[in-house]
């Protein structure tokens, strides 16, 4: 399986660190491994600041906020377009808020190379077709797919 991360850095308030965007592609490709992806791939990636979330929030959610990340599927029921030029399925859109990752980062008190891991992975399980919203066993699921794939990805939280 081949997956191609385009990566864009659509702000200016945040310098992003070192690795993060092969962190980010990383994060990506141990998500499709893990759920067995059976074709090639793409995902775009895109950095924000809060301001620009909030915006796409309130466009695509009615939700006035920011938030930390979205996802934007491109398929549904395991069902992608192909990219012509790629032959790749196209998953949808990821859009990560470089700021709000740092806040939440501070708050859960580990680093933001775990935090971005942690939306990444998120994220693609989103675009996989994977729901947190209603909670109960959807949730659960969801969270133990996202701490497998963190542990492999060596950003598991440790317990003291």
């Amino acid at each position: 399986m081949k997956v191609k991360v385009n990566i864009t850095n659509a702000q200016n308030d945040t310098a992003i660190p070192v690795g993060t965007k092969l962190l980010v592609r990383k994060a990506c490709i141990a998500t499709l491994v893990e759920e067995k992806f059976p074709d090639n791939a793409e995902v775009d990636v895109t950095f924000v600041n809060d301001e620009q979330i909030k915006e796409y929030n309130n466009q695509f959610r009615n939700i006035d906020k920011s938030t930390d990340v979205l996802s934007f599927p491109l398929g549904e029921n395991g069902v992608y377009d192909t990219n012509p030029e790629t032959k790749n399925k196209m998953l949808g859109d990821v859009v990560i808020s470089i700021e709000h990752a740092l806040a939440q980062a501070d708050l859960f008190g580990h680093g933001l190379r775990r935090e971005i891991g942690y939306l990444t992975v998120h994220s693609m399980l989103h675009l996989l077709g994977y729901d947190h919203v209603n909670g109960g066993m959807e949730k659960t699921v969801m969270r133990e797919k996202e701490e497998v794939i963190l542990k492999k990805l060596g950003l598991a939280i440790t317990k003291v």
